[in-house]
């Protein structure tokens, strides 16, 4: 379920600072499927919800210094064991794909949900990651009928000069059908 401000309920929830109003709240009509690790390849450590709320401290590992000052957020993100954190309210636009153009329209950040696994390009996601997704894209897609199994899309698939996530390890034969 879904409160009245756009928070699902039952999950953690870190509000990020990185996100501001959709132009048009009821074109909601877009799901994005990303991945993330911070450090790269490195799983654990809280360093996503960091640079989700602005706090990445450069200090602590060589590449956070490159990053650190970048501004970006998605709406959810799904740790290894499964855990969801939500950062933005699906009501408002989370930073999360950037330049993007999806079937000649762009800013999909105006009317998409940006969903961050925990991972990478060379490692499998794990099934407590395939299961929340399924869990959650339902919820959404319950919430927000605009989007359909073929408006669910990859980052690679609205920024393919510059992303390649999900990645070669997401099995979306394995996701469509969770969400069937």
């Amino acid at each position: 379920m879904v409160n009245s401000q756009g928070w699902l309920e039952n999950i953690r929830h870190l509000p990020s600072p990185h996100f501001d109003q959709r132009p048009d709240p009821e074109d909601i009509s877009l799901l994005v499927v990303h991945y993330i690790s911070l450090p790269p390849e490195q799983f654990g450590g809280g360093f996503v919800d960091d640079f989700f709320l602005g706090k990445l401290d450069p200090t602590v590992h060589p590449y956070f210094e490159t990053i650190y000052q970048v501004r970006v957020s998605a709406h959810f993100f799904i740790e290894r064991n499964g855990q969801i954190t939500q950062y933005v309210s699906l009501q408002d636009r989370a930073w999360h794909a950037g330049l993007s153009s999806f079937q000649g329209r762009d800013k999909c950040n105006d009317y998409a949900i940006g969903i961050e696994l925990e991972g990478s390009n060379e490692q499998p996601f794990t099934e407590a990651q395939y299961k929340k997704l399924a869990e959650i894209t339902r919820q959404i897609m319950a919430i927000y009928p605009k989007i359909t199994a073929d408006r669910i899309v990859g980052h690679c698939d609205i920024s393919p000069e510059r992303k390649i996530d999900p990645g070669q390890y997401f099995d979306w034969d394995k996701y469509m059908k969770s969400i069937a």
